[in-house]
């Protein structure tokens, strides 16, 4: 996590990010709806299946959990389905805010805060190598050697 905080996700990151979460949690809800809900899930190509529409919140209702424990399961998935459409959703809106923050930023260049800034470093420097010069002179080393 401190990886990401410091260095934020590129959006290919973040894509391969969103989709091997869904992956799992398809994959990882699936194998429980057949291991936990044989009956109604007898197969795991109809456990994929209803993982699938829960997932992407789909949900075209022609399967479902009947079992208390695979109407949890499926309330795991939901809520993890909402929180990827948030996310990839926030990922795509960031996307575009920054590109386009960049653009009006190199169109109307530095603003005046920027350039007052850049006005004193250059002050700060020049006053940084004129007292550099006046020890090098008091002690001596004219022109940096000793």
């Amino acid at each position: 996590m401190s990886k990401y905080l410091r260095d934020p996700p590129t959006v290919g990151r973040a894509v391969t990010a969103i989709v091997s979460a869904t992956a799992f949690i398809v994959v990882a809800s699936s194998l429980l709806m057949w291991l936990l809900d044989h009956r109604e899930y007898p197969n795991l190509g109809r456990a994929v299946w209803w993982s699938i529409q829960t997932v992407t919140t789909v949900g075209y209702g022609d399967v479902g959990p009947e079992k208390p424990v695979g109407r949890v399961i499926g309330s795991f998935v939901m809520l993890a389905g909402i929180a990827l459409v948030s996310i990839v959703t926030a990922v795509i809106t960031s996307t575009f805010v920054t590109r386009a923050q960049e653009e009006r930023r190199a169109q109307l260049g530095p603003t005046p805060v920027q350039e007052r800034f850049e006005r004193r470093f250059d002050e700060l420097e020049a006053r940084f190598e004129q007292l550099e010069r006046s020890v090098l002179q008091a002690t001596g080393r004219v022109g940096g050697t000793s």
